[in-house]
């Protein structure tokens, strides 16, 4: 049986707070670069914040601490997102990739234009998994982790070619990125990647559906659940001609005005 409180409730706050987040990281990694210090300053406040508030809210497995674990983890993984779409957290690498690179060399060329970042990911990871081990509310690292998976198969399947690899919301100072991107192709690689997610997304729902109406157990397997299903359509995106524009355009002001002007000057 389906819940207002359990199952609904949690669905559209995943969802509205995906949607916002991510219009505000694409609106402030595409503004002027003179921001970008005091865009990281208030990212950086809000990652600790959220990591203190998964600390606290795992010490407790009511509902309310659910949704606080919850919004934690994403305040943390905003952080990161903004480090690294600013650029101060990207990797050794900052230019093109070579085109006459093939096979491993040309994969360990890609690695070092993202490395620090996911080193930076996955020792978070393994952070608040060593912290949450033992607690009774483990949705802040759970959601954590789960995020890191899917960001990091959408990756791989960029670098290994995709049949929709739209970077509208990537920005100007990261276009680099683009040339080891891998040709416009369907892969089982992706096909995998949906299917994977998919599993992921429908045992989370399996939770969910069998948990205690309105416990603490439905609403954070509803969290994940909707979560996965993020994640089975950003991986879609890349499968089918969607536009990023089509939803977040709004967050990009700025580079179409400072395009405009950069127009005008040339002519």
């Amino acid at each position: 049986m389906v819940s207002w409180e359990g199952h609904i409730v949690p669905f559209i706050v995943t969802v509205a707070i995906w949607f916002v987040a991510t219009g505000l990281i694409a609106w402030a990694d595409n503004r002027e670069r003179a921001t970008f210090t005091r865009s990281l300053t208030i990212g950086g406040a809000a990652g600790i914040t959220g990591l203190v508030v998964i600390l606290l809210a795992s010490l407790s497995a009511e509902v309310w601490a659910v949704y606080l674990a919850f919004v934690g983890a994403l305040m943390v993984w905003g952080w990161h997102e903004l480090s690294f779409l600013t650029g101060a957290a990207a990797g050794p690498r900052r230019g093109p990739s070579d085109p006459e690179l093939v096979g491993m060399a040309r994969f360990r060329q890609a690695a070092a234009t993202v490395m620090h970042h996911e080193v930076a990911l996955a020792l978070t990871a393994l952070l608040l998994i060593s912290l949450s081990w033992t607690v009774p509310n483990q949705i802040g690292a759970t959601v954590f982790v789960l995020m890191f998976a899917m960001r990091l198969t959408s990756k791989i399947n960029l670098f290994v070619g995709v049949p929709n690899s739209t970077s509208e919301m990537l920005p100007e100072h990261l276009a680099y990125l683009k040339t080891y991107f891998g040709p416009n192709r369907m892969t089982l690689l992706l096909a995998a990647s949906i299917a994977g997610i998919a599993a992921a997304m429908a045992w989370f729902a399996s939770l969910a559906l069998a948990a205690p109406v309105g416990s603490a157990e439905m609403v954070g397997a509803s969290l994940l659940t909707t979560l996965a299903l993020l994640g089975v359509l950003e991986h879609l995106f890349l499968a089918l001609p969607f536009r990023d524009g089509m939803l977040w355009g709004w967050a990009l002001p700025r580079r179409k005005a400072a395009a405009a002007r950069r127009g005008n000057i040339t002519t």
